[in-house]
């Protein structure tokens, strides 16, 4: 039987080869997937958010579900609502469950939604769980939502609340390819043209999809990663310099108005413990907390006006964090 690691390289490596020149990205969501979190996946259009998403579902064994956000989506639209049957001169009210009911939900353009399904989502999000007319409906054992959002064209959206940022494990970014990895894009998209649609194509037959187990067995072999005490008190250390930015230095005590809460200390150990199996290590260094540092921490900070009239980013006062505390 092939071990959950061999697996998931697989998984990734299928991924790497639909996703040009975005290897970060991908490590990104397959931690998100192993750590059992949910993602905020930000980036400019065409920047493969949506296409990265899909690659993961179509080689795991799941339930893949898209919910295109527009500001004219009910609640309902995502969790379902009650449906009246009658037949046989009897009628009763059954639950006609939503889009959010699969293992990995795609919700696209998250801040083109009103505030009340924003919260829906985010609530089964936290919970694993919605509530719909006094009954509770429970989210499938592999539940994960991969958010995106576009941060152009802010007219006529409604960006998240900071409050619901922070339920998301990680906020991934995407970036512009470097010119050599987009040559191979347009020939990856080009082959893909001409492949479709022809015999041996349709003949060819897809490897078989990655199971859950393999996800339930990551996690547990990720739970049994050993985390010392100096590792414990050096993610600590990282969030408190958040709250206590003054004393790390004058300009991150200009530069942060509100601190990261207890959330990203959960996130950073649970994706520190994942780095580190996905690197074959059964311990975690301060490299596995330094390299999700950004992802875990830059949708958890409030930047005060000053920063942001200076063009500081979040990304910057991250990595002056992670200069001024000390490591173990």
């Amino acid at each position: 039987m092939t071990g959950a690691r061999e697996q998931i390289d697989a998984l990734r490596a299928r991924m790497a080869q639909s996703i040009i020149g975005q290897t970060g990205v991908i490590d990104r969501l397959i931690i998100g997937l192993l750590a059992n979190g949910n993602l905020l996946v930000e980036g400019l259009p065409g920047l493969a958010k949506t296409r990265a998403i899909k690659a993961m579902a179509r080689n795991l064994e799941c339930d893949f579900s898209r919910i295109q956000f527009t500001p004219d989506l009910l609640p309902a639209d995502v969790t379902g609502t009650e449906v009246y049957y009658q037949a046989d001169g009897r009628g009763e009210f059954r639950f006609e469950a939503g889009p959010i009911f699969a293992n990995i939900v795609l919700a696209d353009e998250i801040n083109r939604a009103p505030a009340k399904v924003q919260a829906a989502l985010l609530e089964a999000m936290e919970e694993r769980q919605v509530t719909v007319a006094g009954t509770t409906h429970k989210m499938p054992p592999l539940f994960m939502v991969m958010a995106t959002q576009n941060p152009i064209e802010q007219e006529g959206t409604y960006p998240l609340p900071e409050a619901q940022m922070d339920r998301f494990l990680m906020h991934v970014l995407i970036t512009y390819p470097p010119v050599e990895d987009e040559v191979q894009v347009i020939r990856l998209v080009r082959r893909e043209e001409l492949a479709a649609g022809t015999p041996a194509a349709d003949a060819a037959e897809a490897p078989p999809a990655i199971p859950q187990d393999a996800v339930f067995q990551a996690r547990a072999e990720i739970g049994q990663i050993h985390v010392s005490e100096a590792m414990d008190r050096y993610m600590a250390d990282l969030v408190n310099a958040t709250r206590i930015p003054a004393e790390f230095g004058d300009k991150l005590g200009r530069w942060i108005e509100v601190g990261a809460s207890p959330r990203a200390s959960i996130a950073l150990d649970k994706c520190g413990r994942t780095h580190a199996w996905m690197a074959g290590r059964d311990y975690v260094d301060p490299e596995d907390i330094r390299a999700i540092a950004g992802d875990v921490l830059r949708h958890r900070l409030g930047l005060s006006f000053e920063a942001q009239g200076e063009g500081i980013s979040a990304d910057q006062v991250v990595a002056e964090i992670l200069a001024q505390v000390a490591l173990p």
